[in-house]
């Protein structure tokens, strides 16, 4: 396992748990507005090993409820399955980010009950997403199957986006909620400009935008909440 990054205590990154954040590398995304541009292109180097990082669980029982796994796209690491095993075997509970590009990933840990909470990026309406992915021939379907999957998945999961002024539009939030109709919750997070961020124009709206943004979402989805702001 490509582990870049470990955040050792996180009271933020698994709702409602204490846990230890994993940072894995590459992405099948170049997101303009990525904060973790390095690890996407491979320019930080190993962390630590699969196996010390199993010995510092080892030592962490009692204090974490869980593991955090992020990355860039940690779905790209051949070896997550067997990663995640390792993890619950010690007690652990799992939760995934992903950018819900690769469904079929997704859907196999699901089936085997590897995953406690799924957090997933929408980028951004459907008709948007090669912009605000960088990925001008993107095809959407494996996108539109992970949302699917996880509504139907009978874990805690989240749909999350981050908002960011020259990509979104304050309208496009209506069509997010139509696509995200019935989920169970769905986050909007607030851009924050970071020297590593590639497209240096981007910026943010304003809390009343992102309020208004919120109103949208809420036409369809029963609980959508502002983060970051």
């Amino acid at each position: 396992m490509q582990i870049l990054g470990l955040n050792k205590t996180t009271l933020l990154d698994y709702p409602e748990h204490v846990a230890a954040t994993v940072f894995t590398g590459g992405c099948n995304f170049r997101c303009p507005f990525c904060h973790n541009m390095d690890l996407v292109l491979g320019e930080v180097e190993p962390a630590l090993s699969t196996e010390d990082f199993f010995a510092f669980l080892e030592k962490r029982k009692g204090i974490l409820d869980g593991v955090c796994i992020t990355g860039g796209e940690p779905t790209l690491q051949k070896d997550l399955p067997d990663f995640i095993r390792g993890i619950r075997d010690k007690g652990y509970l799992v939760k995934l980010d992903t950018n819900g590009y690769r469904p079929k990933v997704l859907e196999e840990l699901l089936r085997e009950n590897l995953l406690d909470y799924v957090a997933m990026d929408i980028k951004s309406s459907v008709e948007n997403y090669p912009r605000v992915t960088g990925m001008a021939d993107l095809d959407v379907t494996g996108i539109q199957e992970s949302v699917s999957l996880l509504k139907s998945a009978g874990i805690p999961y989240e749909f999350r986006t981050t908002v960011v002024k020259g990509l979104h539009r304050i309208d496009e939030f209506d069509e997010i909620g139509r696509w995200l109709q019935g989920a169970e919750a769905y986050f909007l997070q607030a851009f924050r400009e970071n020297e590593k961020v590639p497209d240096k124009s981007l910026s943010s709206f304003s809390e009343a935008e992102m309020r208004e943004m919120k109103q949208l979402a809420e036409r369809y989805i029963e609980r959508v909440e502002l983060r970051g702001i």
